[in-house]
């Protein structure tokens, strides 16, 4: 839902109701993971996507009917010999969707729940998509932690309001005390929340755990992993624009003022003038840095590269640490680094030279084999060429969690 924040914004403040599709299960090579969306208008109009084209178009009906109707609906995909190619998945996974009707009635809570996506505030929804009373499909409650963790709203974002809002208890009906089976329900969603992940939670009818019957999607809004980009030089506009791209809250850190302005970056969330290492320590004290932080440092100046990477490698691992310059360059730093104390297996943190062996020259070309190597690092993927590999193109989320 966060890519489509802005026309979600846009109709549900002017009372337009639309449709939201949303993938809340996938099995083996499924094309989106969980939580990727797409809107139907009541104009007709399509936006975003859940499938990259496989099932849009049987699902652009469904929204059409969930709008005239307002009765929420779980749709399953998958291959069908006779059909794949109209309604089915050619990749040969499994997608379940959840289409609602989302207006101001069915969901007051939702203006809520964009401002804290675009303030970097944490925030999660969890919906009931699956139900044997369908009456009871759609009940959703909204839940923001107590204690935000590091990320954009490091940046100036202030603290979340009221912890839940909206409820789940009318969804259990059967016997069982709602507030205990809504706690229950809570509790493993904010452990979602906390864990920046998104999935179904599975309940018998009357709030158990165990046992089927009901499935409650939650879908995690954590804020923006961080990127820190050190070097104010055209190589880092050109990194910040493609990390902007890809999700990531971007920094510019730089020493020299004359460098280190906002014109030069305007894809970066802030351009800080200080020196790498100082405003490294700043934020790890300050709690902003954490195993999902991106570094690029891009100076390949020793006076600045040295201090920077031994405060970098102290403490836990980060998310990824790349460094700019050539082979050289790089024997001649990890001398200096071996001599200020760092161990070996310190030193294998680092990705150095920086990037994936594309051929590129350019800014722009550098910037995509550096975004190429950390998206690799973050999912496990080999950067071998997938024609020269064999298995599942989509590797499951758990590698990528070991990973990221």
């Amino acid at each position: 839902m966060r890519e489509l924040a802005s026309r979600l914004r846009d109709a549900w403040g002017a009372g337009e109701p639309v449709a939201l599709a949303t993938v809340v299960s996938t099995f083996r090579s499924a094309p989106r993971d969980p939580g990727a969306s797409m809107l139907v208008t009541a104009q007709g109009e399509v936006v975003g996507s859940v499938s990259g084209g496989c099932v849009e178009g049987a699902l652009y009906e469904t929204g059409r009917e969930v709008l005239e109707t307002g009765a929420p609906r779980l749709e399953r995909y998958g291959v069908s010999d006779d059909d794949a190619f109209s309604v089915g998945l050619t990749c040969g996974g499994t997608l379940e969707i959840f289409v609602e009707r989302v207006s101001p009635r069915e969901f007051p809570e939702l203006g809520g729940v964009l401002a804290d996506m675009e303030a970097g505030r944490p925030v999660a929804v969890a919906t009931v998509v699956d139900h044997p009373d369908a009456a009871q499909r759609g009940r959703r409650a909204v839940l923001r932690p107590e204690d935000p963790g590091p990320g954009c709203e490091a940046l100036g974002a202030s603290s979340p309001g009221n912890p839940v809002s909206g409820g789940l208890a009318p969804a259990f009906s059967f016997g069982w005390e709602d507030e205990r089976a809504e706690h229950a329900v809570l509790q493993d969603a904010r452990a979602l929340l906390e864990a920046g992940r998104s999935g179904i939670l599975e309940y018998s009818p009357a709030g158990e755990r165990q046992g089927p019957g009901q499935r409650i999607f939650v879908s995690s809004f954590a804020p923006r992993d961080r990127m820190i980009i050190f070097g104010a030089i055209d190589f880092a506009a050109a990194v910040a624009e493609i990390g902007a791209f890809l999700g990531y809250c971007v920094t510019v850190c730089d020493a020299r003022p004359v460098f280190a302005t906002a014109e030069r970056f305007p894809h970066a969330e802030e351009v800080v003038v200080q020196w790498p290492d100082e405003y490294l320590r700043q934020e790890k004290e300050a709690g902003r840095i954490d195993g999902s932080t991106v570094l690029c440092v891009l100076t390949h100046e020793a006076k600045f590269d040295v201090p920077v990477l031994q405060e970098a490698l102290s403490g836990p691992p980060l998310g990824y640490i790349g460094v700019m310059g050539s082979r050289r360059t790089h024997e001649e730093r990890l001398r200096r680094l071996g001599e200020a104390g760092l161990r070996e297996e310190q030193l294998e943190r680092l990705s150095s030279p920086i990037g994936l062996d594309l051929g590129g020259r350019t800014p722009a070309e550098t910037a995509v084999s550096i975004a190429a190597e950390i998206v690799a690092s973050r999912r496990g993927g080999s950067g071998l060429p997938l024609r020269e590999r064999h298995g599942p193109i989509h590797r499951s989320a758990e590698v990528s969690e070991l990973k990221g």
